[in-house]
């Protein structure tokens, strides 16, 4: 899973800008330098065949900094968007529609009724060069074996181990191993998954899950070298070895990553030429987003992902097409796979009211907030936590929340507290760094105030504090947003699996926030999950999407657009409703 931060279009002043602008001449100076050190590996590209060109690098801005770059403990999307260039798995997704597709393995099998997987690698994958190996530092070649110890690594406890959730009570002997106390697991083997030789690699399920295949293509399943997990340790946060077409060249903290190609990379495109096409990828991390897109329209920066809210008509018309000064761009424009909403904490003294949570989502006009404050970059929420566009799922079934002030007020009397009286001054947690979040959070307080005669403070932090508090339970009510690993219902449903919560109130909940849990829900997501038939299993999600609904664990708002400008000499860079990005054969056409 894939949490987005959305922090955009913060308030502009001639202090911030200033800081702004000397911030990015710094980043321009280092990166600079550390292009022209002698470190820098030249490349001597051939002539490609066919309407390429090789070289360049590709610049992109984040408005947040990552968290982490170890594949098993990437939590957000920019630390995703990273490692997706520097890391690989056995399948992986297309960037142009979404469809797995090979990956290190070049074919697999499916057998007993998608119970058992067979998996045939590649023979040509090497790891990138790294001091982790001895002779040299040479990258040796990557075997099933990595795959294995990946895998069982995956499956142990782990403060770094944010993916278990993907092999739980799935694949055979996984919830075994993570619960094995002995050395913390470490003599417990994953039963699951079994080498045959270098070159093949089985895993086998508990019961069948059509939708396993997906969940190989997400980052918790990346492979590395042991090499380099005894030798970094923690510090693979930062160092990341993997096989990608991309490696690490330098990481300046909270400033800048700089990615350079992998000359060894095993890719190669339809026509034989070996991929990727770019020299590097350069990861600036400018927060203030009027900043970024004034250095993406000097042409400094190559992707900007998002419309500033404030110059939304400025750029495009009613018709969605650029205007004039803007129409030498590309634009491109696609419906996400993603929410947005705000958790409750339902183990919470107020917010465990059924009623409470049920009256915030009738005080809330989502129509409004999409077509003013957010100036038509989304759809109002009013279906359920399953996006619109996910194949098979049909919304039309669903009963969802419409802003409707009589019941909300109708929902407070119910949970004790009529026109507002006695309910306590409650406190909004945003991320901060961001006018979009602020001006959606200041616009759903203030309809909660008028609708419900309650009080609601804002209160912001970094991100990283952010989904550190949220995750340990010291925030009551939130704003966060999802975005799909893959194109499937139960990507979103699962946020709401009661076994995701902890025994322990202290303990930390990644992936099931809210601490919601319901024994029939539970079990109904379990079925959906075993069964094999696609519109049999959309119809379980339907149903469980209105439970969800009916519960209200989360205060529904709405779903992204996805608008992206893109400078006029960038090629093969197609959108997709995931926002899942791959250099891997993008080319400028300089």
């Amino acid at each position: 899973m894939r949490r987005i931060a959305l922090v955009k279009n913060k308030r502009n002043n001639a202090f911030s800008c200033t800081k702004s602008i000397l911030f990015l001449s710094a980043i321009a100076l280092i990166f600079y330098s550390c292009n022209n050190s002698q470190e820098t590996i030249k490349f001597n590209h051939p002539v490609p065949k066919g309407d390429v060109k090789y070289g360049g690098v590709f610049r992109q801005n984040e408005t947040e900094y990552f968290r982490s770059l170890y594949p098993q403990n990437i939590t957000e999307v920019v630390g995703h968007r990273i490692i997706t260039q520097i890391y690989e798995g056995l399948v992986a997704f297309n960037p142009a529609d979404l469809s797995l597709q090979p990956c290190i393995a070049k074919s697999w099998e499916i057998r007993d009724s998608a119970t058992f997987f067979v998996f045939h690698l590649r023979n040509d994958v090497y790891f990138h060069d790294d001091p982790c190996f001895p002779n040299g530092g040479k990258g040796r070649k990557v075997t099933a074996h990595d795959f294995a110890f990946c895998f069982q690594q995956l499956c142990r406890p782990n403060a770094s181990n944010q993916g278990f959730w993907i092999f739980q009570d799935i694949v055979k002997g996984s919830s075994e191993c993570y619960n094995d106390s002995s050395a913390n697991g470490k003599n417990h083997v994953l039963e699951g998954v079994n080498v045959i030789d270098d070159t093949t690699l089985t895993i086998q399920l508990n019961k069948p899950f059509a939708g396993f295949l997906f969940r190989l293509a997400l980052p918790f399943t990346a492979v590395f070298p042991k090499e380099a997990f005894d030798f970094y340790g923690k510090d693979m946060r930062e160092h990341a070895v993997g096989t990608g077409p991309f490696r690490i060249k330098k990481v300046i903290p909270d400033v800048g990553v700089f990615l350079v190609r992998n000359p060894n990379y095993w890719g190669k495109d339809s026509l034989g030429n070996q991929l990727p096409y770019l020299d590097g990828l350069r990861f600036s991390f400018i927060k203030e987003e009027k900043v970024e897109m004034l250095e993406f329209q000097k042409g400094n920066i190559d992707l900007k992902y998002r419309l500033p809210v404030d110059m939304v008509t400025e750029i495009i018309d009613s018709a969605d097409q650029l205007q004039e000064g803007y129409k030498q761009f590309q634009l491109q424009n696609v419906r996400e796979l993603s929410s947005q909403y705000y958790g409750f904490l339902t183990i919470d003294p107020v917010y465990k009211n059924v009623h409470v949570r049920r009256a915030f989502n009738y005080a809330i006009d989502r129509n409004k907030i999409v077509n003013y404050t957010v100036k038509g970059e989304g759809t109002a929420n009013t279906y359920g936590i399953t996006p619109i566009g996910v194949p098979g799922f049909d919304q039309s079934k669903l009963k969802g929340y419409s802003f409707n002030p009589q019941l909300a007020e109708k929902e407070m009397e119910l949970a004790g507290y009529p026109k507002g009286k006695g309910f306590p001054k409650l406190t909004l947690h945003i991320n901060s760094g961001g006018g979009r979040n602020e001006k959606v959070a200041e616009a759903i307080t203030t309809m909660l105030h008028d609708n419900l005669g309650i009080e609601v403070d804002i209160a912001q932090s970094l991100w990283a504090q952010h989904t550190e508090n949220l995750e340990s339970g010291k925030f009551q009510f939130w704003r966060l947003g999802w975005v799909a690993d893959y194109p499937d219902a139960e990507n979103f449903l699962n946020l709401f699996y009661g076994k995701h919560v902890p025994k322990n109130p202290t303990d930390k909940a990644y992936i099931n926030s809210f601490r919601y849990q319901n024994p029939t829900y539970d079990k109904l997501f379990e079925e959906a999950l075993a069964t094999a038939d696609f519109a049999k299993r959309n119809e379980k999600y339907v149903a469980l999407d209105q439970m969800i609904i009916d519960d209200a664990p989360v205060l529904f708002i709405y779903f992204n657009m996805n608008r992206r400008l893109l400078q006029p000499y960038v090629r093969n860079m197609p959108a997709n409703s995931m926002e899942y990005r791959s250099y891997r054969e993008v080319w400028l056409n300089k």
